[in-house]
């Protein structure tokens, strides 16, 4: 405790000799901000999280409100941030503060913040209130996005009302493509023109891990930049330094603090031209202060642009060109795996990370034991030569766990991408011409989600159609030489989208026909309920039994900041296993309906109990 104290102690005289050197205050210079989900991290007065604010030069904190916490538990913090230099907001939001129906809990936000700065002392208020409010992963957007955006607007003017008169500085974080939505009552205003008039300060989350190049950030905020330098407006410029599966080039996970350092101040001299520039903002410092703190690798900041991509967890694509072997004849047909002795009701998993096979495989096999696995969907590193897997596979088989290896990306849906889906293809079956019968895969999963990509807003039928014909090219190019399953995951609400040359056909019922079974990601934390499990289900089960196609329900263990029915995250384990245990009463009628898979591995096996 002594040593804690004298630490604290030690940053506090450090900062404030900076402060007498001439300490400028975020609105007197570029501003570096970082949000803080954890309210816990300022309970002891937030040293270590002013530690690395001021090795890192952190001049604004968003941290979450913990409506729950006294009015003490916040005070200490604030202190001690003003004392460093460094302004505090405090941050809020949901998804469903979008809708009506929440609103009081937006509003009581407002109430909280001003009645804790009414009693706190001077050096103790909060400078601001941040909101993260992104209503574009609610299921209803997908449904009718006019609706929740008037919702979501009536409730931003309820909510400016109650704060303005506080005399705090009011923000918001908006994605960089809200320029390509209008105000519902008046075309004519843009929705992100909208938010930078009303709030003093937005923040523009330009999710990418290049600087200046095609798709990369400057690129993604110059339009905002130019239309806050129109209104005279200051914004902030966001990257993420969290891990995305499957949307890699929008984060800096995996870079190390340095390369995250070298790309932000090369961000901030190509946009310093423009007055409304107001600085970065790093999302989040979790994830930031557990990035290396030097890796040696190469500067990310510049380069080609890793391929364009708010949703659903999709992952990385780690597919390079260079073979990593030579080849077997590809004219000899694939031979099939030995089946695996497996109750017929799956219980599944996903590994997403290529290295964990090969570097963690028995801890894999430990979990699936105790979870009573029998399926696995695993990435594969393509850069392998082929016997890394073999041994992996055939323990996993001698348990009786059937395994599939998976791939993806957004970008696999666009022609032009086809090739990086054949090769894992290629690979799989050069695999298995190779192993013996109990080491081979038993088929492909692919996870394709490319309505994260900016061509799926523009155009998604199009889109639609080109993501269709490479399913058709890789399931014929499978099929031509092998039984391989072909799988995939199918989102819950592609049925409402129908086939470009055929609009009696939706988009999900031809994707069951198409693949030999799918994955139907089902994100909801209860199994009943007319927002649950089966409810949300039953179209694409109907589809399946009908077509006679097998389906999982895949559920999500993965923290989400689209609203806590998404995920048993909250919940825990035990709760996930009571709910999944009441699908098969509740599914019965559905007779292709096969069993569960869980999002994933990393995920589930660090959950609560």
């Amino acid at each position: 405790m002594r040593s804690t104290h004298s630490r604290l102690i030690a940053i506090l005289l450090t900062l404030t000799a900076s402060l007498l050197m001439g300490f400028s205050s975020p609105s007197q210079q570029p501003v570096k901000a970082t949000w803080v989900w954890q309210t816990e991290l300022i309970e002891d007065g937030g040293e270590q999280l002013l530690h690395f604010a001021t090795e890192q030069r952190v001049n604004l904190i968003y941290v979450q409100i913990n409506r729950d916490l006294p009015y003490e538990a916040y005070e200490p913090f604030i202190k001690n941030a003003h004392a460093a230099g460094v302004a505090v907001h405090a941050l809020g939001g949901d998804p469903g503060w979008a809708l009506k129906v929440h609103r009081e809990r937006l509003l009581g936000l407002v109430n909280w913040v001003q009645n804790y700065n009414n009693s706190a002392a001077s050096k103790s208020k909060f400078d601001g209130i941040h909101l993260d409010i992104e209503p574009y992963v609610l299921d209803q957007w997908e449904e009718d996005p006019n609706r929740i955006l008037s919702s979501w607007i009536d409730n931003m003017q309820a909510y400016l009302s109650a704060a303005s008169s506080s005399g705090l500085e009011l923000g918001i974080d908006l994605p960089f493509w809200f320029d390509s939505y209008k105000m519902p009552d008046n075309p004519d205003i843009k929705l992100n023109e909208w938010f930078m008039k009303s709030f003093d300060r937005v923040t523009i989350m330009a999710y990418r891990n290049t600087i200046d190049s095609e798709h990369g950030i400057v690129y993604l905020a110059k339009d905002e930049l130019e239309l806050a330098d129109r209104l005279g407006k200051q914004i902030l410029i966001a990257v993420n330094t969290k891990e995305m599966p499957g949307q890699s080039h929008t984060s800096f996970y995996g870079k190390d603090r340095q390369q995250l350092s070298t790309s932000l101040e090369q961000l901030s001299d190509l946009l310093h031209s423009y007055s409304s520039f107001g600085g970065v903002a790093i999302h989040d410092f979790r994830h930031w202060e557990n990035m290396p703190v030097n890796s040696g690798g190469e500067d990310p900041g510049t380069g080609t642009d890793p391929e364009p991509e708010p949703k659903p967890d999709p992952t990385p694509d780690p597919n390079p060109d260079p073979d990593p072997q030579p080849t077997p004849d590809p004219g000899t047909s694939v031979p099939d795996p030995d089946p695996v002795v497996r109750s017929e009701t799956v219980r599944g998993t996903y590994i997403w990370e290529a290295g964990e096979v090969l570097q963690n495989g028995q801890a894999i096999l430990d979990f699936a034991k105790e979870k009573n696995l029998n399926w696995l969907y695993i990435r594969l590193d393509l850069q392998q030569p082929y016997e890394v897997y073999r041994s992996f596979m055939k323990q996993a088989s001698a348990a009786g766990i059937e395994v599939h290896a998976m791939g993806g990306h957004p970008i696999w849906a666009l022609k032009e991408n086809r090739p990086k889906m054949m090769k894992l293809l290629n690979y799989v079956k050069e695999y298995n011409r190779l192993a013996a019968g109990d080491e081979r895969f038993h088929g492909i999963h692919l996870d394709i989600e490319p309505y994260v990509l900016p061509e799926w807003r523009d155009n998604n039928q199009e889109l639609i159609g080109e993501w269709t014909d490479n399913l058709a090219a890789f399931t014929n190019e499978l099929k031509k030489d092998s039984n391989l399953q072909s799988s995939m995951d199918l989102a819950v609400w592609l049925d409402k989208y129908t086939m470009p040359d055929d609009k009696a056909m939706s988009v999900s019922k031809w994707m069951i026909n198409q693949m030999d079974h799918v994955s139907l990601m089902a994100f909801r934390d209860t199994a009943a309920g007319s927002n649950g499990i089966a409810k949300i289900s039953k179209e694409e089960l109907a589809f399946a039994s009908e077509l006679g196609k097998p389906i999982l329900i895949s559920v999500e263990m993965k923290e989400s900041h689209e609203g806590n029915h998404i995920t048993f995250y909250e919940e825990g384990s035990a709760y996930m296993e009571q709910e999944l245990a009441k699908l098969p009463d509740l599914l019965q009628e559905y007779t292709t309906y096969s069993g569960n898979v869980v999002h994933a591995y990393d995920y589930w096996k660090n959950a609560k109990p």
